[in-house]
């Protein structure tokens, strides 16, 4: 009996070729990246393909190539504009003391302003709840929102552990990666289910994360008293 080889097939890469110098080459690259998201809200991930993307944005496809090798190296760049987006966005928060409230309906009202103003921008990014699904749909590009979470939660962790000296630093750190992926999936829900109350739900979450960081911090200032 004849033997079979399995071939195994390399992945596609993600990577953008080239990054254009010039206003002409420029104003091209963000035509195909607009266009990728408008097709993407359109049609979906997996119908989305870099002939439609020509087609419509009215480039040839050497044009497109270019810069992108595939659909997936579009996809990529786009949810990195979209993390991007929202981590400036989370960043900013921080720094106007997001973290810091004198009551927990404090704390849960400055968390619901935060998970308002990200559902906004990913509603308001060309293909946003597309690409939401598109970073929990393929491994590949998971990478992505791994990245900005972790980045994030970092920030975090260094703000409360500055806030709060005394809490325990591995509960904190687990702490700030649970509630910032909570959020994310708060905005997938709300996003990808219209149906659904999105004022209720930001409540929900945002009553979640102030309780659970209320617990830590109480704890801390206990464990310092005794």
């Amino acid at each position: 009996m004849a033997r079979s080889t399995a071939t195994k097939t390399a992945p596609p890469s993600l990577d953008t070729k080239s990054r254009p110098s010039r206003r002409r080459g420029k104003d091209t690259f963000e035509v195909i990246l607009t266009t990728a998201g408008e097709l993407l809200a359109e049609v979906g991930f997996e119908r989305l393909t870099t002939n439609l993307v020509c087609q419509r944005a009215g480039l040839t496809p050497p044009a497109l190539y270019r810069y992108f090798p595939n659909k997936y190296a579009l996809l990529k760049e786009l949810a990195h504009r979209l993390m991007d987006a929202q981590d400036k966005a989370v960043l900013a928060w921080i720094e106007a003391g997001g973290t810091q409230a004198s009551t927990l309906e404090e704390s849960v009202a400055k968390n619901r302003d935060l998970q308002k103003q990200i559902n906004a921008i990913t509603r308001a990014f060309p293909g946003g709840d597309w690409i939401l699904r598109a970073l929990r749909a393929l491994p590949m590009l998971q990478e992505v929102q791994t990245t900005s979470r972790d980045s994030i939660a970092a920030t975090l962790f260094e703000m409360l552990r500055t806030e709060h000296p005394g809490i325990d630093e591995n509960r904190l750190r687990t702490a700030t990666r649970l509630t910032t992926q909570m959020a994310y999936a708060a905005t997938e829900m709300v996003l990808e289910e219209p149906d659904q109350d999105e004022d209720q739900i930001n409540e929900e979450i945002c009553w979640m994360v102030a309780l659970y960081y209320d617990h830590l911090t109480q704890g801390a200032s206990a464990s310092r008293k005794g």
